[in-house]
C-alpha cells in the first residue's frame, strides 16, 4: 500500500507552541503509514529556526520532507499559484493548515473541493492590523474545513458562534514529554545555569514563559510580585519576546522592581528557566490548551495559572495547580505567596500534575488521536 501523504502548512519561524505539536506528530507519522510534507511561508531564504529544525528533520528520518511557500508580500496573489503548485507536486491525501493565513490561503485557493482539509485553531491574537484582518476572514475560511481541531471547550464554542458546524468541530489537546526538561532540573545542572543567569542562590524564582503580548497580561503579574518584595523579595523571570516588552520593562521601572526582574528575551527552550523556577505562573487573559502550563507541569514547577480557555481543562484548582480569576493581582500574589510557604503544598501540586501528564497529555496518545480522526473522513483513501 503506497504511503498516506499529508501536507501540513504553518505559519512559523521560531518553534512555538503549535509547531512543538506538529514536529512531535510528524517525527511518529510514519510508524502510522503517514508521510508528512510540512510547508511554511517565506520571502527569502531565511534560516529560522523553524526551517532548520524541519530541514535537520528531514535529513534524517525518511517519510518527511520541507517546502517553502514564496511569497514577495502580504496578500501576495502569487502565493495562492504558488501553493496549488505545491498541492499538485506533492499529491496531499489530506491538507492540514494551522493558523488563520494558511485557513485563508486554503480556502482562496479553492483547495477544499479537491483535497480534504483540516483545519487547526490555536486561537487568536491581535498584534497588527494584518493579523486581525486574517482573524476575521476566519469566518468564512473555517465553513469549508472538513474538520476544525481546536485545544479547548471555550474555543469550540467560539468557532460554532462563528458558523463552523458543530459536528465537524473536534477537541484535541497539547501534549509534552513527561521527561521534558528532566537534565535541566538536576539540582547541579540547576544551580550552575542560576549562577551563570546571575541569581542569587537564596532567591526564590517566579517564572513566566510566553510571547510578550497584551493577552498574556505580564503588568498584572508585576503587581503581584511587587507586592511581595518585602516578604519573600523572589526574582520575576520573563522568557519571550514581543511587542509588549518596552510597556512591561517600563512598568517593572516605575514600581522599583528593575532589579528584581530578568529579561531572557526569546529562547530556543525555556528548560533551563524551569529547573531554577520555584513558581510557574500564567498570569493570561486567553489562552488555548497552554504549552506554558504543561512544561511547568512536566519539570514538577508548581503552577498558578489563571482560569481561562482550556486552562481548567488541564488542571484543577488546588489538586494539580492553583487557579485564580485573569487580572486580579491580589489573588495572584496571594496564590504564589501560598506555594512558597505553605507546607506541603508544592509537592501536592507537582505530584498530581506528573499524573495528568501521564494520563492525558503524552505526544503518542495525541497522535493516535490524529490517526483516528484522518481515519475517520470518508475520502481521505486511509485505511
Amino acid at each position: 500500500m503506497p504511503p498516506f501523504r499529508l501536507l501540513a502548512i504553518i505559519e512559523a519561524l521560531s518553534i512555538t507552541g503549535p509547531a512543538k505539536n506538529l514536529l512531535e506528530f510528524v517525527r511518529r507519522a510514519p510508524a502510522y503509514g503517514i508521510f508528512t510534507t510540512v510547508a511554511t511561508f517565506a520571502r527569502a531564504e531565511t534560516d529560522t529556526q523553524f526551517a532548520v529544525t524541519l530541514r535537520a528533520l528531514a535529513s534524517n528520518q525518511d517519510g518527511v520532507s520541507f517546502e517553502t511557500i514564496p511569497e514577495r508580500s502580504p496578500f501576495d496573489p502569487q502565493t495562492l499559484h504558488a501553493l496549488r503548485a505545491l498541492v499538485a507536486r506533492t499529491r496531499p491525501n489530506i491538507i492540514q493548515t494551522h493558523g488563520v493565513k494558511s485557513h485563508f490561503l486554503v480556502r482562496a485557493a479553492g483547495l477544499p473541493a479537491k483535497v480534504p482539509w483540516i483545519a487547526f485553531h490555536h486561537g487568536y491574537t491581535w498584534p497588527n492590523l494584518r493579523a486581525t484582518a486574517y482573524n476575521q476572514l476566519d469566518r468564512w475560511s473555517l465553513r469549508s474545513a472538513r474538520k476544525v481541531l481546536t485545544v479547548s471547550i471555550p474555543f469550540r464554542d467560539q468557532l460554532a458562534a462563528r458558523g463552523v458546524r458543530r459536528d465537524r468541530i473536534e477537541i484535541v489537546h497539547n501534549a509534552i514529554h513527561v521527561q521534558w526538561g528532566a537534565r535541566a532540573c538536576e539540582a547541579s545542572a540547576a544551580a550552575e545555569f542560576r549562577a551563570r543567569a546571575g541569581i542569587p542562590s537564596d532567591r526564590k524564582v517566579i517564572l513566566i514563559v510566553g510571547r510578550l503580548s497584551r493577552e498574556k497580561d505580564h503588568l498584572t503579574l508585576l503587581e503581584a510580585v511587587g507586592r511581595l518584595r518585602a516578604t519573600l523579595a523572589p526574582q520575576l523571570v520573563i522568557v519571550g519576546d514581543g511587542p509588549e516588552k518596552a510597556r512591561i520593562e517600563q512598568r517593572a521601572g516605575r514600581l522599583g522592581m528593575s532589579d528584581y526582574v530578568t529579561f531572557t528575551g526569546h529562547q530556543s527552550s525555556a528548560e533551563q528557566w524551569y529547573g531554577i523556577a520555584d513558581v510557574a505562573v500564567l498570569s493570561s487573559l486567553s489562552e488555548g490548551s497552554p504549552n506554558a502550563l504543561l512544561e511547568a507541569m512536566a519539570t514538577g514547577v508548581p503552577a498558578v495559572a489563571t482560569a481561562v480557555g482550556g486552562v481548567p481543562e488541564i488542571a484543577t484548582d488546588d489538586e494539580s495547580a492553583l487557579l485564580i480569576r485573569p487580572g486580579d493581582p491580589v489573588a495572584m500574589s496571594a496564590a504564589i505567596s501560598r506555594i512558597l510557604t505553605e507546607p506541603g503544598l508544592a509537592d501536592r501540586l507537582k505530584k498530581r500534575s506528573r499524573e495528568l501528564i501521564l494520563e492525558r497529555h503524552e505526544p503518542e496518545a495525541r497522535t493516535r488521536k490524529l490517526v483516528s480522526i484522518y481515519r475517520s473522513l470518508p475520502d481521505s483513501q486511509f485505511s
